[in-house]
């Protein structure tokens, strides 16, 4: 190998046993209130919970951060961190994201580290097909996703699709009648109308001369 390649690989070692590495969020409860369909311009509470799996020397990277994001309007959110059964830091907002610093996820491995996530919102009043509740996703020191690290929690919406809206009676198609045809008048057969006049004035004719005699 020579002094170059070797520098390289080095190098490379060193990146990888420096970089923190991430660790994994798993998604072990969601509970929706009301009920999923999801009522456009209703309010929704949703809580889920996660437990970390670590997999490095601590449960999550300090330098790592969580970053959530939902379409509710209006969103509340309450992220709360539980350590061997018990709650720990505890951390609030509003709006549509909110980002978790890693370092209220960062124990020792020999705790037990789960979190809870309960958001507050509308769902948009035009709301058609799906909602996402929550898109999660780790991001690395960087600020870049960790690969696999999304976690998407989606509901429907109501009377999503292209049927008639709630309550609405579809309009049934109207079959126009069927017109009959006007049977053309048949005239009785008869003389023309030129032989017909004159028959009619050689008649009146004829009885002026029998009164005349």
């Amino acid at each position: 190998m020579t002094r170059h390649a070797l520098l390289l690989f080095c190098g490379i070692l060193l990146l990888l046993i420096a970089a923190p590495a991430a660790a994994s969020q798993i998604l072990t409860g969601v509970s929706c209130d009301p009920t999923p369909p999801l009522l456009p311009g209703g309010h929704q509470h949703m809580v889920a919970q996660y437990t970390i799996i670590p997999s490095g020397s601590t449960t999550f990277p300090k330098g790592h951060n969580l970053q959530m994001q939902t379409d509710l309007v209006s969103a509340q959110w309450t992220i709360q961190v539980i350590v061997d059964g018990n709650n720990a830091a505890l951390q609030t907002a509003s709006g549509s994201a909110v980002f978790v610093n890693g370092a209220i996820l960062s124990y020792p491995t020999n705790h037990d580290l789960s979190f809870t996530v309960t958001i507050d919102g509308t769902v948009p009043p035009a709301g058609t097909g799906t909602v996402t509740l929550l898109n999660m996703t780790e991001l690395d020191n960087t600020g870049f996703p960790v690969p696999g690290s999304q976690s998407l929690i989606t509901e429907p919406v109501a009377g999503a699709g292209s049927g008639p809206a709630p309550g609405l009676t579809p309009i049934p198609t109207l079959t126009p009648p069927a017109v009959t045809p006007v049977a053309t008048a048949t005239r009785s057969p008869g003389f023309p109308a030129p032989l017909g006049i004159a028959a009619v004035a050689l008649a009146g004719l004829a009885w002026a001369g029998r009164r005349t005699l």
